[in-house]
């Protein structure tokens, strides 16, 4: 354990993802970029998305059967158009959407070391949308921490 450090530096920036329908699109790069140019040298960086119909995957970014299967998964365990539901006012997809939001969530943390995030070998960040059209989801990447001297 490294000594403690005062929080010295906060940062916030902010990007919007263009989705095409229900799937993934990998975020980390816009993270990445965030975390650097925020100074912040040890720290931690939240991610958080201001919607209730997507969320934010830190997940497997190599093999892309991964995601298949995740979307396969879900697809199962909250269909759309299921009768139970009664919130459907924006199509069937609509509250099977917001479920699958509430169970995988919409915000992430991650350390930050030497002014980078410290992801595993095969970890990405990634934006789940989870309605099947297209989409304008809001991204903000909070870092705080220590700053560089």
């Amino acid at each position: 354990m490294t000594a403690p450090l005062p929080i010295s530096s906060v940062a916030q920036d902010g990007f919007t993802v263009s989705t095409r329908n229900r799937g993934f699109t990998e975020i980390t790069r816009e993270v990445v970029e965030a975390v650097g140019s925020s100074q912040v040298q040890t720290g931690i960086a939240n991610v958080f998305t201001t919607h209730t119909s997507c969320s934010l995957l830190l997940g497997e970014n190599a093999d892309p059967a991964v995601r298949g299967d995740l979307e396969r998964w879900f697809a199962r365990a909250v269909p759309d158009g299921d009768p139970i539901f009664r919130h459907d006012a924006e199509g069937p997809d609509d509250m099977p959407a917001h479920i699958r939001s509430v169970l995988t969530g919409v915000s992430l943390s991650v350390p930050v070391r030497e002014g980078r995030l410290q992801l595993g070998t095969w970890q990405g960040i990634y934006l789940w949308e989870h309605r099947r059209v297209p989409h304008q989801r809001k991204v903000i990447v909070t870092v705080l921490g220590a700053a560089g001297e």
